[in-house]
């Protein structure tokens, strides 16, 4: 006669369980491995969907510059591939942030900003600074 083979009863159910959770398991694993990390061909900025293309951003700037003060400084900028490039001269040192922000709101990846604020500009801000410090005892 053969031999007769005994198994406990809880260790093949424990036994089962490990390997139906494996079976499952693997497939999400190699699901999650092999989606390509640049499917989309869409470029987004941090929560604010699609990136504009140049002359949407192009066309935002122009705008806003004609309703804005620093419209009337004569900056000039340009747009390529989602970067915005500005030049020219202030006296205005706010006039500088102005127009990052300006470009970053019209939907621009990148902000260069070469506008260079006059040795004027830089000591009305410092001496606006220096009367906004707080003294403490």
């Amino acid at each position: 006669m053969g031999k007769i083979h005994q198994f406990h009863v809880g260790t093949n159910n424990a036994m089962i369980r490990t390997l139906l959770t494996l079976a499952l398991a693997l497939p999400l694993c190699f699901a999650t491995v092999s989606t390509p990390l640049a499917a989309s061909t869409t470029h987004r900025t941090a929560a604010h969907g699609p990136t504009p293309s140049d002359a949407q951003i192009d066309s935002t700037i122009r705008t806003k510059l004609a309703k804005s003060k620093i419209g009337k400084e004569g900056f000039r900028y340009k747009v390529a591939h989602g970067v915005v490039t500005w030049e020219g001269n202030t006296d205005v040192a706010q006039h500088k942030g102005s127009a990052t922000r300006m470009a970053k709101s019209a939907g621009a990846v990148q902000v260069i900003n070469n506008i260079q604020v006059s040795a004027k500009g830089k000591a009305k801000a410092a001496a606006t600074l220096k009367k906004a410090t707080v003294k403490t005892s």
